[in-house]
């Protein structure tokens, strides 16, 4: 079992960058599949990256493709969401999560992941 908890959330001006981090508990954190997801007020929760075990690979919605970047520290037990270029469309709760499955490939479904973190507010005001 694992546990998650997000922080590095904030309120920043369009334009602006935030670092987001997820720290696990766990002694199987390298086992891990760990994606960031995001929901809006009234809207679904939806994928946003991903990124597989041992960090060789990383998946982005299309949304947020060459403006974020998803990274972790094994040793560290951390993942981390680097947000740069950050539009107002990006305000949203921020959720990370693990999926402990044996698949190799992360997923975009929220569906494949058995652990949650409770959230961290991203404000992007224009």
């Amino acid at each position: 079992q694992v546990q998650l908890v997000e922080s590095g959330g904030g309120s920043v001006q369009a334009g602006a960058s935030l670092r987001l981090s997820c720290a696990a508990s766990g002694r199987t954190f390298s086992s891990y599949k760990i994606g960031w997801f995001r929901q809006a007020p009234g809207r679904e929760r939806e994928f946003v990256a991903a990124i597989t075990g041992r960090g060789a690979g990383t998946y982005y919605a299309d949304s947020v493709k060459g403006r974020f970047t998803i990274s972790r520290d094994n040793g560290k037990n951390m993942v981390y969401l680097q947000m740069n270029s950050l539009k107002p469309e990006d305000t949203a709760v921020y959720y990370c999560a693990a999926d402990s499955s044996s698949r190799t490939l992360a997923r975009i479904e929220t569906r494949y992941y058995d652990y949650w973190g409770q959230g961290t507010q991203v404000t992007v005001s224009s």
